[in-house]
């Protein structure tokens, strides 16, 4: 993996920098709006404190309701290279959606911005799951092959970022003159991330995958599900590192962080949004899921279902840590003592929160071991 990633025993990312709400489903004032400026300065902010990566999503539909969340955001693979030029040392992830982007673009665009940065690009690869984003490309999601098709792609992807030159025929791709230069500067390429969440997402993330980055919805089943993928990564002869996704709420006093996470969370939820999130996301679940094979299945299968959440403002499978410095500190070491590599964070307001997180909570990390 690329060295970016450097040696911390719990490593961090920014989640969804690039899309107004983020990662939150909320309508309050203070939600993140993605202005450009305000991208750079968070982005610079995560740079100096030595937070490992930006990762963004791939967003071209926003999910309605009053706040309509991803309805403004910036694509990931311009951002990334803009945002190379302006940082000394953070991983700079894109994410690709494999039923748009052809592997021949994506092994040009990665490498390019894997030399802007001087080997700090990862790709994170996404086989779709709403029918209104695919449709405003004429592309049509199939539930029961994504994944297949999304193997397929990878396999292309990675002969050509080894330097390979062939032509393809396959069951989706047929591909004649395949070649890219330059290659990477990280090698033998930069690090591949999958965030599925369903048993068949999973299996694929093990074949395709340095990095899987799961929903969590409770420390015993995180340690399940990486159990579960750690022999999944054996079976096909690779190793795997798994990040959760955490939403932070950190304030001085737990008083203070309980009343700011009901304020935008429980108070100025956008459950519309919540609701058409759960009515696209229920038309192309894989196989895997609809059958509930697995426990990822089944927790994917909860999110879809309408139900009473305590906080129907944080985005299903967002883990919430509620409390202060020192309560984040304890719950990161519960996760880094199972195995967990790191999270990804998610704020309300990237701006406002995230230098607060960096001041108090990166020193007691240090203190604690899990980061240098």
């Amino acid at each position: 993996m690329g060295h970016f990633f450097g040696s911390n025993n719990f490593k961090f990312g920014v989640f969804g920098l690039n899309c107004a709400g983020g990662m939150t489903l909320s309508t309050a004032p203070e939600r993140w709006l993605a202005k450009w400026e305000d991208i750079v300065d968070v982005a610079r902010l995560a740079d100096r404190a030595g937070i490992e990566f930006l990762l963004p999503i791939a967003k071209w539909h926003g999910l309605g309701g009053a706040a309509d969340m991803w309805g403004r955001s910036f694509e990931t693979f311009t951002q990334a290279a803009a945002l190379a030029a302006i940082t000394d040392r953070i991983g700079l992830f894109v994410t690709a959606h494999v039923s748009l982007l052809t592997p021949p673009f994506v092994a040009k665009a990665i490498t390019t911005i894997d030399h802007i940065s001087n080997g700090r690009a990862g790709l994170n690869i996404v086989c779709g799951w709403n029918p209104d984003e695919f449709n405003m490309h004429g592309v049509r999601v199939q539930p029961d092959t994504r994944y297949a098709k999304g193997l397929e792609w990878y396999s292309i992807y990675e002969k050509l970022m080894r330097g390979e030159r062939f032509d393809w025929a396959g069951e989706y791709y047929h591909l004649t003159g395949l070649l890219t230069d330059p290659l990477p500067v990280q090698k033998p390429f930069p690090p591949v991330m999958s965030a599925a969440q369903s048993g068949d997402g999973q299996i694929f993330a093990a074949q395709a995958a340095d990095i899987l980055f799961t929903a969590m919805h409770s420390v015993e089943q995180v340690r399940d599900s990486l159990s579960q993928q750690q022999q999944l990564a054996q079976r096909y002869q690779r190793q795997q590192d798994v990040y959760v996704e955490t939403q932070i709420i950190c304030k001085p006093s737990r008083k203070e962080a309980e009343e700011w996470l009901h304020y935008y969370a429980v108070e100025h939820a956008d459950n519309a949004a919540l609701d058409y999130f759960r009515k696209q996301k229920a038309i192309t679940l894989s196989k895997s899921t609809r059958e509930a094979v697995s426990s990822a299945d089944k927790a994917v299968l909860a999110s879809v279902k309408t139900s009473t959440k305590k906080y129907p403002g944080i985005f299903p499978g967002m883990y919430p840590l509620c409390g202060t410095p020192d309560d984040l500190v304890e719950e990161f070491k519960k996760l880094s003592m199972i195995g967990v590599a790191g999270s990804a964070l998610v704020f309300l307001n990237y701006a406002l929160e995230m230098p607060y997180f960096v001041e108090e909570v990166l020193p007691r990390m240090e203190r604690a071991g899990l980061r240098q």
